[in-house]
């Protein structure tokens, strides 16, 4: 047997108990091989674990155990680290709970507060350099930890319980569903609550950018007037907050 067919075959039985891999290794029954896939899943559940200590107190011990395992068996690990391995756990529970919203956006909580906090790192903007913005043009620049994601359920209040050590609430449908923001100014990893109306303005900031084109769609919500104030007030607030971290000039100016 060659190496490459070694390490294949052993990776078929470590990650899926492939019986006719196991015995060109060694027999499907050998117990050390047992040892090593023993010790592949119990490291995999441990940092599933680690990863949502608020889920798994939400759900109990053994349903996480269930959904733990579920997920290795359907996405062994593919990144060189194990602290990615969460990733794709979100797409495991929306297969195993399609009617619990909760517990999804539990779950998109947790993994958005971990990589918010090993996100690259970002300095507030200098409020000394905006007078001389062209804010025609002027195109915003997110900090990199930003995590954006609709709400539905009282997901974020379930969170900050346990969090905290509290009891949490027995999980709710939102009258209004609306969005949850999270986010790291400094080394503070933090969550914020957004309603529809905020949630679009930021989504189309993002996706677009440039301070004109938000302006423009306030105007057309809420008239000229206060779609210019709102926009105004939005700005100030995600560069006191660090959302905004940057201003940068548009393509026009560019060109010139």
């Amino acid at each position: 047997m060659s190496l490459l067919a070694l390490q294949s075959d052993f990776r078929s039985w470590l990650t899926g108990a492939s019986g006719d891999a196991g015995r060109r290794l060694a027999g499907a029954c050998d117990a050390g091989l047992r040892v090593y896939q023993n010790n592949y899943r119990a490291q995999l559940v441990g940092c599933l674990e680690q990863t949502f200590p608020c889920l798994r107190a939400f759900v109990g011990p053994d349903a996480f155990l269930r959904a733990a395992v579920s997920h290795i068996d359907r996405r062994p690990p593919s990144a060189w680290t194990l602290d990615a391995y969460g990733e794709r756990f979100g797409e495991t529970l929306v297969a195993l709970y399609p009617d619990n919203p909760d517990v999804h956006e539990l779950a998109w909580i947790e993994w958005a507060m971990n990589t918010a906090f090993v996100a690259h790192d970002s300095l507030p903007l200098d409020a000394a350099t905006l007078g001389a913005v062209e804010w025609d043009s002027a195109r915003l620049l997110f900090a990199p930890s930003l995590r954006l994601a609709p709400l539905t359920t009282n997901a974020v209040d379930i969170w900050s319980a346990l969090n905290e050590g509290r009891e949490a609430p027995e999980a709710r449908m939102l009258e209004q569903a609306g969005a949850m923001l999270v986010w790291r100014p400094a080394l503070l990893v933090r969550i914020r609550v957004l309603d529809r109306a905020t949630h679009e303005a930021l989504s189309h900031a993002r996706q677009h950018g440039r301070f004109d084109m938000l302006c423009a769609l306030l105007v057309e919500r809420l008239g000229e007037q206060a779609g210019v104030a709102e926009a105004g007030a939005l700005l100030a607030d995600w560069i006191g907050s660090e959302v905004v971290v940057g201003l940068a000039p548009g393509e026009d100016d560019h060109a010139s």
